[in-house]
Order: structure tokens, then C-alpha cells, then sequence
């Protein structure tokens, strides 16, 4: 049953609502989190957490119960079929998680939900916001016969954000269509590295070959027009025009595939009074270098410790900061992902001198270093002290 008022209700259950309404539960927030679903999702689209995401999580407590599901990785690679263009190192980065973290997102959300309910906090479901007020106290949510007060509200419920559109708050991106991706867990017979993850460049896409635990592997490839539910045969298709020619991966079984689409997208602005956005409500972007969960579990907590700090008596003008903190910050990692996918498409006339630049860049100790702090997301953290 939904409560009559909160001090902060977080529409939306996936990573950024949980990680929003922990930060915010710690520091003994009154907090209400809801999700349309009736339960959820056992598939999901982020099979990474990079180094300053962990260290985010640490913050609240869940870095070290997340490591301990996930599998570490060492490094990235920058692939055209059989030559490795680009490696990028890990393990020099100045974290204590000098890896990347490979995981599904569905354990990232379970970790966060067991951690949230020892706050006392479960999330309610099923509960679809059907409208939304704004009133000198602060918001008013409507539900399917039930309205909830709240001082707060933060819209963490994706890219079709309801909070979102109810707010008035615009969502616009560079002209252009929708890009289609087909998003898969196999199991593969592979002489690839297990602990690595490789970005295949080719003329028809982008393919992302992402190990996991168990001997799982996630695939992600952009592609023009993807089938509602990719088959065995279709990834095969994928992995045989993009991936490894010496030695082939070959697709043993598909544990779940599917398809998504999406426009590059940022929020107008992350605040418009008392409703706050954060993770994919307020920006889209091309799975490229696994940013878009990363970024919005940075976001939550940013966010959660600033309402926390208003609620303890600071000035409101603090969520003015949270918002110019977090929208150029999207911005420049929508472009870093963009750059990425074009890198993968370029015209064969182009591609010998991008080969030839990412050869370049791999030789040079500081060039790598500068790519995988941005890739880790270690380059944000002096930006945001929080």
C-alpha cells in the first residue's frame, strides 16, 4: 500500500531509483520508492560497473557485495576481426578498483534491493504515476486511486519517463532516426580472453563480446533493423560478420536475447522545481563503452546526498548545483559514446588511417592512460566532489 506523503518518492526501481533512495535512507530520509512492474526484470541491458561507479557504491555500501558477485576485468580492447587495435589497461588506474566490474544489471539490482530493505525500505510495486502536480509544498503524485505528497520526487524510470513528460521537461537530441541493437547472454566456444572485454569495429556496426560469471558472455551489437527476439542463428550471423575470422566463436546456447531502440537523448534540464531526473530519464545514449548505467547510479547518489543535505536545513538553491553538476556531464558522455560507434563505421576509404591512429594511441602509455580514465570514469571525479 502506498503511503499518503514521504519526504522524497523515486519513481522507478532500477538501478538509479535504488541507488538514489539508499543514499538517501542512510542518511535518514524519509523515502517511498515505486515501480510499474509487478516484479523485476530477470534480463537486463549493463553487464558493466566501472571504477568510479565502485567507488560511488562504496559510498553507500555496496561496492564490496557487488565485486564479490561480478567478474573482474583487467583491461579493454579495441578490435577489426583478428587485429587488436587499441588495448586499454586497467590496472594502472588510480582506484582502488583498478578493473572493470563485469556483472549483470539484474544483480546489481538485487544487491541494491537487499541493501535498501536493511534500511527498511522495500520497494512498492506494481505502481504506475498516472499524473503529477506541483504545488508550493512540493509534489503531488497521482496512482490508480491513491496520491501521494511528497517534498521531492525523482524521476529514475527511464527513458520513456512518465515523471519526465508529466514535468513538462523537454527531451531533444541531434536530428537523426532510431538506432536498433540486438542485446544477448551465450554461452560460446572462444578463443577470446574470459576476463576481457573486446569492442569489434566493423563496417556494419558495432559489436560489444562482454565476458560475465559463469561463463556467460554478453553480446550488444548495433544493427539496422533488429529481430523482435534474435535466434541462435542470428547472433551466429553477427559473430561470423563482425567478430574473430582464425578462430570463430561459435554459439553454443542463447540463455535470453532481445532487442532495443533508442534516440540520443538529454533532458532539457534535471530539475524543474521539486521533480529532480536522473539516470535514463534525463539522458540516452549508444551503449558504447558501458556508460549509460554507470553514469546514472553517479548521478543517484550525487543527487540523493544533496536532497539529503536540503532536508537537513541547506538552501534548496543546492539542487540548482546537482543539476549543473550532472547535465554537462551526460552531454560529454553521450558524445564519448558517440564518438565510439562512429569509430566502428567508418567507410572502408577511412578506416586504414583509424586503424592506423588506434595503433597510435595503444603505443603511447599516456594516451591510454587518458582513455581508460574516461572509459573507468575516473575523469569525472574531480568535477564531482560529492
Amino acid at each position: 500500500m502506498l503511503p499518503t506523503s514521504t519526504d522524497v518518492l523515486v519513481v522507478g526501481a532500477g538501478p538509479t531509483g535504488l541507488a538514489a533512495a539508499l543514499t538517501l535512507a542512510r542518511r535518514g530520509v524519509g523515502v517511498t520508492v515505486v515501480d510499474r512492474l509487478d516484479r523485476p526484470p530477470v534480463t537486463s541491458r549493463a553487464a558493466v560497473v566501472h571504477a568510479y561507479t565502485l567507488e560511488v557504491l562504496d559510498r553507500i555500501g555496496v561496492g564490496a557485495p557487488l565485486v564479490a558477485r561480478g567478474l573482474r576485468s583487467p583491461g579493454f580492447t579495441v578490435r577489426d576481426r583478428d587485429r587488436v587495435l587499441l588495448t586499454v589497461p586497467f590496472r594502472t588506474l588510480p582506484s582502488r578498483h583498478a578493473y572493470a566490474l563485469m556483472v549483470s544489471q539484474s544483480v546489481t539490482e538485487s544487491v541494491l534491493t537487499a541493501e535498501l530493505a536493511a534500511h527498511g525500505v522495500r520497494v512498492l510495486r506494481p505502481h504506475e504515476l498516472t499524473g503529477l502536480r506541483r504545488d508550493g509544498a512540493g509534489v503531488l503524485a497521482e496512482f490508480a486511486g491513491t496520491t501521494v505528497r511528497a517534498r521531492y520526487l525523482v524521476g529514475a524510470d527511464g527513458m520513456h519517463s512518465t515523471v519526465r513528460e508529466r514535468a513538462g521537461i523537454g527531451f531533444t537530441g541531434p536530428a537523426g532516426g532510431e538506432e536498433s541493437f540486438v542485446l544477448a547472454d551465450v554461452r560460446v566456444t572462444s578463443a577470446l580472453p574470459r576476463d576481457e572485454v573486446s569492442l569489434f569495429l566493423a563496417r556494419s556496426g558495432p559489436l560489444v563480446w562482454a565476458p560475465l560469471p559463469d561463463g556467460v558472455v554478453r553480446l550488444v551489437a548495433a544493427v539496422a533493423d533488429a529481430p523482435p527476439e534474435p535466434d541462435a542463428a542470428h547472433l551466429q550471423a553477427l559473430l561470423d560478420e563482425r567478430g574473430p575470422t582464425r578462430r570463430p566463436d561459435r554459439v553454443r546456447e542463447v540463455l535470453w536475447a532481445s532487442r532495443f531502440r533508442l534516440r540520443h537523448r538529454i533532458a532539457d534540464t534535471f530539475r524543474a522545481g521539486p521533480v529532480l531526473l536522473a539516470g535514463d530519464a534525463g539522458h540516452v545514449h549508444s551503449p558504447a563503452g558501458g556508460q549509460g548505467m554507470n553514469l546514472g547510479i553517479c548521478d543517484a547518489v550525487d543527487l540523493g546526498g544533496t536532497l539529503a543535505d536540503v532536508l537537513a536545513g541547506g538552501p534548496d538553491t543546492l539542487l540548482d548545483g546537482y543539476a549543473a553538476r550532472r547535465r554537462p556531464l551526460a552531454e560529454e558522455v553521450a558524445g564519448f559514446a558517440d564518438r565510439l560507434t562512429r569509430l566502428a563505421t567508418l567507410p572502408p576509404s577511412r578506416r586504414p588511417a583509424r586503424d592506423l591512429l588506434l595503433r597510435l594511441l595503444s603505443a603511447a602509455p599516456p594516451a591510454r592512460h587518458r582513455f581508460a580514465m574516461r572509459l573507468s570514469g575516473l575523469s569525472h571525479r574531480e568535477r564531482t566532489p560529492r
